[in-house]
């Protein structure tokens, strides 16, 4: 080693050193607050490191272990009522400070302290009486948005930018900066200043997106403000990488695999399907069923310590837009070689499970296979034939398989049953279905085409995932989790207030089951109610997540639940695919570092991959809002029938029955004045009496439109 490393090393192990010190002070129970001076007195630091010293401070602040008092003192953030949050907007008026453990931090705008959306920020907790605990943010950690995207608005001196991403205040352009561009130009600004409390964000125009005129350019600025853009490719290191992966199943990877090439077995999946990481098949076993479900070995192909494992555990998840994916893996891998295609020999990790006529799982099997699917299927097809509605095309290409089909029908409808009797709560909320043309714009909104072909796959699905996760749990290896939590007591107080209206409650609140919530919504035979009423049970429950621990899945009312059938598009189903397999190679024994390392990874990828799953969901919601704004551009001053389907202080939302919903503000009931009673989530009008309550049928005109802020208005006919 030379001596120029030698130094290097010496300066590193210092630093460290250094900073290892420092944490263990700050957090140790004898510290008392100090100022930086009397930390340079206290560990006699020399002159020569005071830059290092004050780039450890700053690292440990950003880290949010300490902050500066306003006396200049450095004060651990544990140790007082302030929580490390991550800022999540929800508008450009408020937000949320989100915790890593405990109740999230409403926080107002005056608040704010300058935050922008995704900020790691400092928060004092202020109030903790009202419904939610709220905060104030003391100071912004890091910040996580260097450029914006948006509308480029001109005046004579200066300009600002409208982004596209609501939860964002406008940014100030000065006219040194602005006198190049052109009012209502697209384009892509970088924060040169960041907002304070008394002061907007400042910024410089880097680059044109497009113009207003151009009919897609609203879609393709949200596009490149979520940074798909970037998405679409990987790096050369992992085209490199993907080089070395075989297009076809080589001899040597069958060894030690179980042959299932010669069984019937099919995949069922939307028509343009195109990553097929699932199949199935079904026999009768004498009174009992034989279930076989087969998921892409996606681990055989994504190692571990490559720069493809590692853009996985980055992308998290794939993210599905109207007419485009972003996929978490190559389209070598998802659409080629880890595709379950037609009469393609693939690679599979299998479960094979013996189900009795009440849908019990006597006895199941988790193993490696080859295998080659008999049959693409696509869900409409497959309902068509079960349901009995079968013309000629169709009986020429499905009739040699309908038996097999009436077979998964009838195991379906058991498992489904099943899942009833325990209390599994089936919510009956429509998807939005975005239709495109070949020219990428919007010519539909509708409801997505769900049927019993959908549900065959989603139970088989279903009770592969809880077979896994058991196996698994009791076998007490390092595993990511599928987790949902019970739901706040106060949420659920509020749901009853919705309940009430329809003359029904949730009893037992305090220790709720499942069950009570499912018979709650099986209890209503109006489809329009049902969905009224699910879509406010969701709501009242906890978000769904990833975690290493087994917490069990309230909404499915199950004790064991993973993620294992979509390792394409999922990591945590991946990760799990890596243990199980090397659980089968070495016969359940694992080293104690190797334990060791897939326990920390479990924790870090569920964390991880829980935030991605959110990005996406954003990202997917934010595309659908886009393009149901567009769509409904086309009929403004038209009528239409809607639902309520909330009310607030403010105004009340309708949903259409294309699903699309908008606001109705109370200057556009123009019948009465209205008041709202927050007990009933009720309108009632002063002079008429007249109500206005959740799940009503009325007639509304729509009056605005706007792509901007993603609202549609309408007014009460």
């Amino acid at each position: 080693m030379n001596d120029k490393k030698i130094v290097n090393k010496t300066q590193k192990d210092k630093y460290t050193t250094r900073k290892e010190v420092l944490t263990s002070f700050f957090l140790s129970n004898e510290y008392k607050l100090v100022t930086r001076k009397q930390i340079v007195a206290l560990f006699s630091i020399p002159k020569s490191d005071l830059k290092q010293l004050d780039r450890i401070l700053s690292e440990l602040e950003e880290s949010g272990i300490i902050y500066l008092n306003d006396s200049n003192r450095y004060v651990p953030y544990n140790k007082s009522n302030l929580k490390k949050c991550k800022y999540q907007a929800k508008s450009s008026s408020f937000g949320f400070g989100i915790v890593e453990e405990g109740e999230d931090l409403y926080i107002s705008h005056k608040n704010l302290n300058g935050a922008m959306n995704g900020d790691d920020i400092l928060v004092e907790v202020i109030n903790t009486t009202g419904k939610s605990k709220e905060g104030k943010v003391v100071r912004v950690l890091k910040r996580n948005t260097s450029r914006v995207i948006g509308k480029f608005s001109k005046s004579k001196n200066f300009g600002f930018l409208l982004p596209i991403d609501d939860s964002i205040e406008d940014v100030y352009i000065s006219k040194k900066n602005s006198q190049n561009y052109k009012d209502g130009q697209v384009v892509e600004v970088l924060i040169t200043k960041y907002p304070t409390e008394n002061s907007k964000a400042e910024g410089k125009i880097e680059r044109i997106i497009g113009d207003s005129k151009d009919s897609h350019i609203d879609a393709k600025s949200l596009y490149i403000s979520y940074g798909l853009d970037k998405m679409e490719s990987f790096s050369p290191q992992i085209e490199k990488e993907l080089e070395k992966i075989p297009i076809k199943v080589l001899d040597e990877e069958k060894i030690n695999r179980k042959d299932r090439t010669s069984e019937k077995i099919f995949t069922i999946d939307a028509a343009d399907a195109k990553d097929l990481d699932d199949a199935v098949s079904v026999k009768k076993m004498g009174e009992n069923y034989l279930l076989s479900v087969y998921i892409a070995d996606v681990s055989h192909y994504v190692k571990e310590k490559t720069e493809l494992n590692k853009e996985a555990i980055s992308r998290g998840t794939s993210i599905y837009i109207p007419g485009k994916v972003i996929p978490m893996l190559p389209k070598k891998l998802s659409n080629g070689i880890c595709s379950l295609n037609e009469r393609q020999e693939r690679l599979s990790l299998a479960v094979d499970m013996l189900i009795s006529p009440t849908g019990e799982v006597l006895n199941s099997d988790i193993f490696k296979a080859v295998i080659k699917v008999t049959k693409k299927m696509s869900y409409d097809k497959v309902y068509n034939v079960i349901s009995n509605n079968m013309d000629e095309d169709l009986e020429k290409e499905y009739g040699m398989f309908k038996e097999d089909l009436l077979l998964m029908e009838e195991l379906a409808k058991i498992l489904n049953e099943k899942r009833k009797r325990e209390g599994c709560i089936n919510f009956n909320i429509p998807e939005t279905h975005i239709v495109l043309d070949d020219n990428g714009d919007v010519v539909n909104v509708e409801p997505y085409p769900i049927t019993f072909a959908n549900q065959i796959i989603e139970e088989f699905m279903l009770v592969t995932n809880m077979v896994v996760a058991e196996k698994y749990y009791f076998l007490e290896l390092p595993f990511i989790y599928r987790i949902h939590e019970k739901p706040d007591e106060e949420k659920l107080r509020d749901l009853n207030l919705i309940l009430s209206n329809y003359n029904l409650r949730i009893k037992g609140i305090k220790d709720v089951h499942p069950k009570a919530l499912s018979d709650i919504l099986d209890s209503i035979q109006n489809d329009k109610d049902k969905d009224i009423i699910s879509n406010y049970m969701l709501r009242s429950l906890k978000l769904a997540k990833y975690s290493s621990e087994c917490l069990g899945h309230f909404g499915l009312n199950a004790k064991y639940y993973c993620h294992f059938t979509s390792p394409i598009r999922r990591y945590p189903d991946l990760f799990i695919h890596r243990i199980i397999s090397k659980s089968i190679e070495n016969n359940l024994m694992f080293k104690e570092n190797e334990l060791l390392r897939y326990e920390k990874q479990a924790e870090n990828y569920a964390k991880s991959s829980s935030e991605m799953e959110k990005n996406a969901t954003k990202i997917e919601r934010d595309f659908e809002s886009l393009y149901s704004v567009i769509y409904m551009k086309n009929f403004i001053g038209e009528e239409f029938d809607a639902t309520i389907s909330s009310i607030t202080s403010f105004g009340m939302f309708v949903r259409l029955e294309n699903t699309i919903e908008g606001f109705v503000a109370f200057n556009d009931i123009s019948d009465d004045y209205y008041i709202y009673d927050e007990s009933t989530r009720m309108l009632i009008g002063r002079k008429t009496s007249k109500t206005y309550k959740i799940g009503d049928s009325i007639k509304v005109k729509l009056i605005k439109s706007d792509v901007l802020t993603k609202q549609i208005d309408f007014e009460v006919v």
